[in-house]
């Protein structure tokens, strides 16, 4: 009887860990939102990581948050580094590509509590009377972030932030 229950359970963890294998080898979020305001007067919440206080939904998570930034004070070349508690970790972010006032292309690398190199895009197109803001995020997907993946979604731990960020974001566009 022992037995077979451990086949059993060996055959299920081989299951799970050959579908894990089987996914992706990248991903992709995104998140959008429609801010009424100039993409001019969006374009620096983003492009600055000075005005990150302002919006990023991970700021607010770690009141002892220390920030780090060098290179220039906006735009490419600029870097924010950031190391905080068990909610924020430990990470840097670079600016690789900026095109006024319609694109940011970010470098993130979180160092803690995992190590991953992910590209964040921001986008900015006209809308009606405003700006279509998308924030968007791709990398690798190594094989644990597949297995965990098979648990839970990267869209549904990160969407989240994402989607508090815009909120924020347009809320403070628009005061």
């Amino acid at each position: 009887m022992l037995q077979t229950i451990l086949i059993a359970v060996a055959v299920v963890v081989v299951g799970i860990l050959a579908y894990a294998a089987s996914r992706p080898d990248t991903f992709r979020l995104q998140r959008s939102t429609t801010i009424t305001a100039a993409a001019e007067k969006v374009f620096p919440m983003i492009a600055d990581f000075h005005e990150w206080i302002r919006w990023s939904p991970w700021e607010d998570r770690d009141p002892a948050l220390k920030r780090t930034y060098s290179g220039p004070s906006s735009g490419t070349g600029a870097v924010y580094a950031w190391e905080g508690n068990k909610n924020v970790g430990v990470g840097r972010m670079e600016i690789m590509e900026t095109t006024m006032p319609s694109r940011v292309a970010i470098k993130l690398d979180f160092l803690k509590p995992f190590e991953v190199h992910n590209i964040a895009e921001f986008t900015l197109e006209p809308a009606g009377g405003g700006t279509r803001v998308t924030w968007a995020m791709h990398g690798p997907s190594p094989f644990m972030m597949k297995l965990m993946g098979v648990f839970t979604s990267m869209d549904k731990m990160v969407g989240k932030d994402f989607e508090a960020g815009l909120a924020k974001m347009k809320a403070a566009a628009e005061a």
